[in-house]
């Protein structure tokens, strides 16, 4: 299995290297979150094996339980929703929050005196089964997080699911435009966290800086 995750890998950066290409990106500007959520030690370290430095989990327990599996020099993301009273478990281990998704997580955050980078996730679709700030709270919530010297870097969206990876692209144009609108008066956050493995190629060319894949490279998940 480690041969097939090592060309799933580079067949991964082969991709996001054409889809930069594509609108004259240079692809080092785009980095690859492994996603491994739910799935088994042998492919973590697999990708280890294969160079792959940047991991993603969903969940805290597993990230934490995953941090465990592999070497210090691995840079552990945290992209799914992230309860209060898991911050310090997260903050402990995480090189980045990729979903701050609230002004009362981002005061959990900061009682963790984490200085990590964030990702604010903003809900575009106001769909209520997904976190995310509303597009209208954004600026609000990107305040709160300057008063309490959380770094915020960039933004993060999950557009509605839909089989077609161009069905994304509106979604992905429009939080490159919020972006380039209130980075205006939140001049740190530049970056664009969008694009999962079925759209990823889309986001890059839309702006992504940080893609999110974890079936393309792992396979199916456990349970």
């Amino acid at each position: 299995m480690g041969a097939v995750i090592a060309e799933r890998l580079a067949d991964v950066r082969r991709r996001m290297a054409a889809a930069a290409e594509r609108v004259d990106r240079d692809p080092a500007d785009v980095e690859l979150v492994a996603v491994s959520k739910r799935q088994p030690p042998e492919h973590l370290h697999a990708a280890y094996a294969a160079g792959h430095r940047v991991f993603g989990e969903n969940r805290a327990q597993e990230l934490v339980a995953h941090a465990e599996l592999l070497p210090d020099d691995v840079a552990w993301h945290m992209i799914g929703h992230l309860q209060r009273n898991k911050a310090g478990a997260v903050a402990a281990v995480a090189a980045a929050l990729d979903s701050l998704d609230s002004e009362r997580l981002a005061v959990a955050w900061a009682r963790t005196g984490s200085n990590v980078p964030v990702h604010v996730q903003v809900n575009l679709a106001e769909e209520p089964q997904k976190g995310g700030v509303a597009p209208d709270a954004l600026d609000d919530l990107l305040a709160v997080c300057a008063d309490l010297a959380i770094p915020a870097v960039g933004l993060m969206v999950l557009p509605p699911f839909d089989p077609d990876p161009e069905a994304a692209r509106p979604w992905f144009r429009r939080l490159r435009a919020l972006r380039d609108t209130i980075s205006e008066r939140h001049p740190t956050v530049r970056g664009l966290s969008m694009g999962m493995s079925g759209d990823f190629e889309v986001a890059i060319e839309e702006g992504s800086t940080s893609i999110r894949v974890g079936t393309t490279i792992f396979g199916p998940r456990l349970g």
